[in-house]
């Protein structure tokens, strides 16, 4: 998760008075099972970053992670697995990826920060599907506009054995086309699901990317993309059509179940 500092201006952060909520770690089944679609993502050997399932067989996080940081090479697919729910060594699911795909127009490792954190948006195909009665995707909403207010769930380098929820943080503001929120984020947050509360249950509306500092206010950025699942699902419909005349490609060696001592959760993704 890269670490930006941004030039905002004093009245965008003059947003009325808001409770923010503590991060709070989803240690017990009770506690996190509105929650389970949030999983730990691993890339290579030791990096992570968070992701949500938007599909029983779709997981949306950020693009950036799917990058190695010493080489700026993509990660194969074959080096990536969701540990869905992931919680004190234990998942409800483990996947494998099928496939995987960046937002049209992002460029890893560019000097162009709008473009680094607008367009900062990924979207993985599972080799096999979740269905499991108490695993259900989230839905995608809009972006929130300034002031709304939102929730996240991530892990991070200092609590990656659980997921963490703030229940309620705020927009505090939108800077070219990138949203700027006063979530408590760190290292391996990188993907993390920002949700909307709606009646019928939490919506997923970006993920976050980067954190960052604001006239001395720790604050973390987003995308501010109105529709990107329906951009990214058809990145993945062309992937999946470049590979196979029918749009379909077999289950990859080295996909499914991780064997015990399988996954080495050592370091988050920058």
């Amino acid at each position: 998760m890269p670490l930006y500092r941004l030039a905002l201006c004093l009245a965008l952060l003059a947003a009325p008075a808001l409770a923010e909520t503590p991060l709070v770690k989803l240690q017990t089944g009770d506690a996190g099972r509105a929650w389970l679609g949030v999983g730990k993502l691993l890339f290579g050997q030791d990096e992570f970053c968070t992701g949500a399932l938007v599909a029983d067989d779709l997981v949306l996080t950020a693009a950036h992670c799917l990058f190695d940081k010493a080489t700026a090479e993509r990660y194969p697919v074959t080096e990536m697995q969701f540990l869905d729910g992931w919680r004190n060594g234990r998942a409800e699911a483990y996947r494998g990826v099928r496939a995987a795909v960046i937002y049209p127009g992002y460029v890893f490792g560019t000097p162009d920060q709008s473009i680094r954190v607008s367009r900062d948006l990924a979207l993985l195909q599972l080799d096999q599907p979740i269905r499991l009665p108490k695993v259900q995707p989230f839905p995608m909403a809009p972006a929130p506009g300034r002031n709304a207010q939102v929730a996240v769930v991530s892990y991070a380098e200092t609590r990656s054995e659980a997921p963490s929820l703030q229940q309620v943080c705020q927009v505090l503001a939108q800077q070219d086309e990138m949203l700027v929120l006063d979530c408590d984020v760190d290292f391996g947050a990188s993907g993390a699901p920002i949700f909307v509360i709606e009646p019928a249950g939490p919506a997923v509306v970006s993920v976050i990317s980067a954190k960052a500092e604001a006239n001395g206010q720790k604050v973390a950025l987003a995308s501010a993309v109105a529709d990107p699942l329906a951009a990214l699902q058809a990145e993945l419909a062309a992937e999946l059509a470049s590979v196979s005349p029918r749009g379909k490609v077999g289950v990859l060696v080295g996909g499914g179940a991780l064997g015990a001592g399988g996954a080495k959760l050592i370091k988050p993704s920058p």
